[in-house]
């Protein structure tokens, strides 16, 4: 190898792949997302060139003299050259059904345009030289960018890709664009089914995670009748009535949606698992309302909606196939969240009574500091003025207790029971079980009380 290496930066080795073909008399350009992140002045983290004049026998080689090559897909070579991919322009035509369903031909003599023509959207259809600094936009993205419009490449074909109508959702909120009225009515008559889970939630996790503003993204969902296919358990929040004096906003839905606002604008410091957590949390809390509301002593109220909630918030969670992501239990706090977020503000108003104990106990069932955080975007996630300090009280007791991330480990373990003279079994997990109930409430707070404990139960 020579010249730039693969450890170098994505721009130099773009330069690099770029000279190369121009060398070749062809010319590479960037393309894709990194293009209109360019031009929206924003990071992006991934950068595709295509290469065209340059044969396809040749590009291989042309790429391992500037650096380690590694080809990856199955359909069609795409060669990875470190952080950067790198290809030849392709046509895509659909093969059957579902989102991966494409015959792809390449052809390093296509024209720009044609090239371009497979994208979804045109502010995703410009190319960038890196070499002369020029942009190729035929199908004027760039002005489309400007105006934050999202507008389809080509009508014929966009509807062969189920998956771009939820790379509308998210683009819609991450760019704060608007979908022109030929994008929605092409989106409103794609079936959805054909999605698998996981490109369902690659997509749903753009929108929560990487939007600023998710409801945008929710709200156009609920306008192209997405929210119906995929998130059916949703579709009840529509107009579900809520008490004005404590949400002025409205119905269900709209609180729904100033909560995810709310968790994502007040939780962007936290790591991607803990982050969906909270997002997915916003989603799921009030499923449980439409099937709990009545109105009682004259007024609208959602008794027990919390526990009602655990269910719909379920089947969201299987449809998605969201169980951990990067080893954190996402599924089981989301779940919690659901079934305890009332729980701060409850122990609040029972601040004098509300012992210890409790606190322990509700760390066993989920993370305190995520159900405060979400808890603090559920009470500001309205219209007025709330008092939501109930939030900090709640975390500053979880914190003084240590348990706001875990309940406290037991002092009490086998190994003191085996010297007790207990052996392994059933009585064993009673006598663990019955101690560490006393540690959690306070009753025993060293191994030496824990084991008096158990060595009384033992005896008697």
């Amino acid at each position: 190898m020579d010249g730039v290496t693969t450890a170098a930066a994505p721009f130099d080795l773009a330069l690099a792949v770029a000279q190369a073909a121009r060398a070749r008399g062809g010319r590479a350009l960037v393309v894709g997302g990194f293009v209109r992140d360019r031009l929206l002045g924003r990071p992006s983290k991934d950068l595709d060139l295509e290469v065209f004049g340059v044969p396809e026998a040749e590009l291989a080689p042309m790429l391992a003299a500037i650096g380690r090559v590694e080809p990856v897909g199955r359909a069609f070579p795409v060669y990875k050259l470190g952080p950067i991919d790198v290809a030849l322009p392709r046509r895509e035509s659909k093969s059957g059904r579902g989102h991966t369903a494409f015959t792809v031909q390449g052809d390093p003599h296509m024209s720009f345009a044609d090239a371009a023509r497979r994208r979804d959207f045109t502010m995703n259809a410009i190319s960038w030289d890196p070499l002369t600094d020029d942009y190729v936009d035929p199908f004027h993205g760039r002005a489309d960018l400007e105006a934050r419009r999202l507008k389809v490449v080509d009508p014929r074909t966009f509807a062969d890709d189920s998956l771009r109508v939820l790379r509308a959702l998210q683009f819609a909120a991450r760019f704060e664009a608007t979908l022109d009225d030929e994008a929605a009515a092409i989106c409103r008559a794609i079936p959805l089914d054909d999605l698998p889970a996981e490109r369902l939630w690659g997509e749903f996790e753009k929108l929560l995670l990487v939007a600023e503003r998710p409801s945008i993204g929710f709200a156009l969902a609920r306008a192209l009748g997405v929210v119906e296919q995929l998130l059916p358990e949703m579709v009840p929040l529509y107009d579900c009535p809520q008490d004005a004096e404590w949400h002025p906003e409205g119905d269900v839905w709209t609180h729904t949606l100033m909560v995810i606002d709310e968790a994502r604008r007040r939780n962007a410091d936290l790591d991607r698992a803990r982050l969906a957590t909270i997002m997915l949390g916003a989603v799921c809390h009030d499923l449980g309302k439409p099937a709990t509301t009545a109105i009682i002593d004259g007024r609208w109220r959602s008794p027990g909606h919390e526990a009602a909630g655990v269910a719909p918030a379920t089947r969201i969670l299987d449809r998605l196939n969201i169980n951990s992501i990067d080893g954190y239990d996402v599924r089981t706090q989301v779940l919690a969240i659901t079934a305890e977020h009332l729980r701060p503000s409850a122990f609040f108003k029972a601040k004098d009574t509300v012992r210890d104990g409790a606190f322990r106990r509700l760390a066993q069932r989920v993370d305190l500091e995520l159900l405060v955080r979400f808890g603090r975007a559920d009470c500001h996630g309205r219209t007025g003025t709330f008092d939501c300090s109930a939030m900090d009280w709640f975390l500053d007791r979880a914190r003084a207790l240590g348990v706001e991330h875990a309940p406290p480990a037991p002092l009490l373990l086998g190994r003191h029971l085996i010297a007790l003279g207990v052996t392994p079994g059933p009585r064993m997990g009673e006598i663990l079980r019955a101690v560490y109930e006393k540690q959690l409430d306070g009753a025993v707070t060293t191994v030496d009380e824990a084991v008096a404990e158990a060595r009384d139960l033992v005896i008697g």
